[in-house]
């Protein structure tokens, strides 16, 4: 039986802020509906099994003047280290892709660094790379209609999958089994290596730096990533030939800073570009393979707090502060050798009034623990969650 025809892709601007030829956004708009929910209400929803955390959106705002203060002085401070990640991530690709990749970033976090690495193959190399973001969800795979859009238009060896950054690896894990699974029901194979600016989980082979420091791109939600929200996947409006949904937060233009931020980045670029081509030529020496030391940490924090559940645990700066805008935050733990790196996690953690521990020899800068369950029983004497609270 043949399968429909395939939707047709957004691009801006008419969806999102982001240039056409910066991104092709392989979604369905769902700016008309309401899709938001309280996040205390959400996290009942997930954590009940009552709904995939995919199914409903985070309200997302403008940030506060002090957010935004913190996002510039990010931006300032890791600026250079960001480019230099974005060359040696983009030198790796084009290596593994014989100058030829198609970039398809995983929204949204990817998405932002897919533009930036689109740039630096272009301003450096005269190389004019298609760039794709898709969704992927966590239980749910990736978006099958997408990946069937991709085979007709493109050989599969030249796909390369994107994302900002890796915590425990869990989205690795996903990109894998989802790849197997479309081979299994298709026949077409897509390669399943994944390249990311900041690897701090070790979970990845094709990685621009594994450091674990702020990525601004992290903190702002739809404000540094084409006004664009994370993707959805509710069955009530996305068909089995859909692409999976996002929507796309016009009102917001007046706080957007998603071009500023690639500019920010790109800038950069010139000057950073001999150590670029030094890292770059050390790292395929090296051949780094994953050692997912993030995961085994992450096993051992669920444990060790009583949580036993290693979806609550969100390693690394970037996930940390995605938990404080847009989870119910329990503890933030800290790398006290790192407390410059995490200023703003610092205060979120006091805005939220989520208690802050130091925890010395953390494989991160920082962690976050999502709440385990929302009454006072949840959380015994010892600070611990209650098993089965």
């Amino acid at each position: 039986m043949s399968l429909p025809a395939l939707p047709t892709p957004l691009t801006g601007p008419d969806f999102g802020s982001y240039a056409a030829d910066e991104v092709t956004w392989l979604l369905k708009d769902l700016s008309h509906l309401q899709l938001e929910a309280p996040t205390a209400e959400r996290e009942r929803a997930i954590q009940s099994g009552a709904a995939n955390y995919a199914e409903s959106l985070p309200v997302e705002y403008s940030p506060s003047p002090e957010y935004q203060e913190l996002y510039q002085v990010a931006v300032e401070r890791a600026g250079e280290r960001i480019a230099t990640a974005v060359g040696v991530v983009t030198e790796l690709a084009l290596a593994a892709r014989n100058n030829q990749p198609v970039l398809v970033s995983l929204a949204r976090a990817g998405t932002p660094i897919g533009i930036l690495m689109r740039r630096w193959a272009k301003e450096i190399h005269g190389l004019d790379l298609p760039h794709f973001t898709m969704s992927i969800v966590r239980g749910v795979g990736l978006d099958p209609t997408a990946l069937r859009y991709l085979a007709a238009n493109f050989d599969p060896e030249r796909i390369l999958f994107v994302d900002g950054w890796t915590g425990k690896g869990a989205i690795s894990r996903e990109l894998t089994a989802a790849l197997d699974e479309f081979a299994a029901s298709s026949g077409v194979r897509f390669p399943d290596d994944l390249a990311v600016l900041a690897d701090p989980g070790h979970c990845v082979s094709m990685f621009g730096t594994r450091e674990d420091y702020l990525i601004p791109s992290a903190c702002l939600n739809s404000t540094v990533s084409g006004l664009v929200s994370r993707t959805v996947y509710n069955v009530e409006h996305i068909g089995p030939h859909d692409f999976h949904g996002a929507k796309f937060y016009a009102e917001l233009a007046s706080s957007d800073v998603s071009n500023d931020f690639l500019n920010a980045i790109d800038g950069h670029f010139t000057r950073v570009h001999p150590e670029v081509l030094a890292l770059a030529a050390e790292h395929q020496a090296a051949a780094p393979e994953p050692s997912w030391i993030g995961w085994q940490a992450v096993e051992r924090i669920s444990s060790e707090y009583g949580i036993n559940n290693v979806n609550l645990v969100k390693p690394g700066v970037g996930e940390t502060t995605r938990v404080l805008l847009r989870r119910v935050p329990w503890k933030v733990l800290v790398n006290p050798e790192a407390m410059t790196d995490v200023a703003h996690v610092l205060l979120l953690a006091e805005q939220r009034g989520t208690p802050v521990e130091e925890v010395p020899g953390l494989p991160y800068s920082c962690v976050g623990l999502i709440h385990p369950q929302f009454d006072k029983s949840a959380v015994g004497a010892d600070g611990k969650a209650v098993p089965n609270a």
